[in-house]
């Protein structure tokens, strides 16, 4: 679960943080001052928004968490990470647009904005982590739950989670690689 919340904190970062700095070039309708004032205002708001949202459904989730069998098969790391960013490419993309197209309004503010919501899933992330690492398992979706892109893993196709020890797969707690 924590892989799939991770799998865009990337992206949504470098790309903020380009369209960000981009955004610093023109002068804007309101300054660079104003423009990166709210666009700080703007980092904070969406790091703590898409950190807490569906916090209750995902603590609901995982105290109903059940082991998983044997026979089931659990996806790698890299493919989930690999689909998940395929199948948000141009939403990516129109993402970075508009964080570049907001400079000549407000500079830097929705690059920063853009950091703020992959900032706020690696928190996201990170708190699985922890849920993760206190009851010493790893909490799993199914994959055909994510649906197409391989979703949102809160969503609600996912009505279940399972659990495996630690060491299964090759993701650590909390999504990252296991060293």
């Amino acid at each position: 679960m924590a892989v799939v919340q991770r799998a865009g904190a990337a992206p949504l970062w470098w790309l903020g943080v380009v369209a960000a700095g981009a955004g610093l070039i023109p002068e804007g309708l309101t300054g660079r001052r104003i423009g990166v004032l709210v666009g700080a205002l703007l980092f904070l708001l969406a790091a703590a928004l898409v950190a807490l949202v569906r916090g209750g459904r995902a603590a609901a989730l995982a105290a109903e968490a059940e082991r998983a069998a044997r026979s089931d098969i659990l996806q790698a790391r890299s493919v989930t990470v690999r689909n998940w960013r395929r199948g948000h490419r141009w939403w990516l993309l129109l993402a970075f647009a508009a964080a570049l197209g907001s400079a000549f309004a407000l500079p830097a503010a929705g690059g920063m904005a853009l950091a703020g919501w992959g900032t706020g899933l690696w928190l996201r992330a990170r708190g699985t982590g922890r849920v993760e690492e206190a009851r010493e398992v790893l909490l799993w979706t199914a994959a055909d739950a994510l649906g197409r892109g391989a979703g949102d893993p809160l969503g609600a196709r996912t009505t279940r989670l399972w659990t495996t020890g630690t060491e299964a797969g090759d993701a650590a707690p909390g999504g990252g690689r296991r060293r």
